[in-house]
């Protein structure tokens, strides 16, 4: 990940005494990346040992957020964010491209295609996105609450 890019940890924005777990990959802009970045998210949240509905949802959300970069964005690759803080996760996907006005809730979806925001919806407490700030692409992002016993 380069120098600079939004995804990188800013750790001002923590409060002194907090702890937050954080995770990152990048994978190339291709489909098969999806079933990649569903193995890495399983992988590292077995470790933080969220919660089965969160977890669950986690890995769905990503998978979700993952293929709307690689299917509608003209990226190179796209880099994933897992921050764990509390008795949240957020989840954040950079892309490289840029899709005029950003990812468009649809709730009139009736072919294959133009759901899955609409299960980021359903299963996140939050979502939305924003350019990257720097001008290399896009952030969406989604948190959702866990109740794990370890405080992540």
């Amino acid at each position: 990940m380069a120098p600079g890019s939004a995804l990188i940890p800013r750790l001002i924005d923590l409060s002194p005494g907090t702890e937050a777990l954080r995770y990152c990959f990048a994978l190339p802009a291709h489909p098969e990346s999806v079933a990649g970045a569903r193995r890495l998210t399983r992988t590292r949240l077995d470790e933080w040992q969220l919660d089965t509905e969160a977890h669950d949802a986690a890995i769905l959300i990503v998978s979700e957020l993952v293929t709307n970069a690689v299917v509608h964005t003209a990226s190179a690759r796209v880099v994933c964010e897992l921050r764990c803080l509390e008795r949240r996760l957020r989840i954040a996907v950079q892309d490289q491209g840029h899709q005029p006005g950003g990812p468009k809730l649809c709730r009139t979806a009736d072919d294959e295609h133009g759901r899955g925001l609409l299960l980021v919806d359903a299963l996140s407490s939050a979502w939305g996105s924003r350019d990257a700030g720097d001008g290399s692409g896009r952030i969406v992002w989604a948190e959702l609450p866990h109740g794990t016993e370890r405080t992540c």
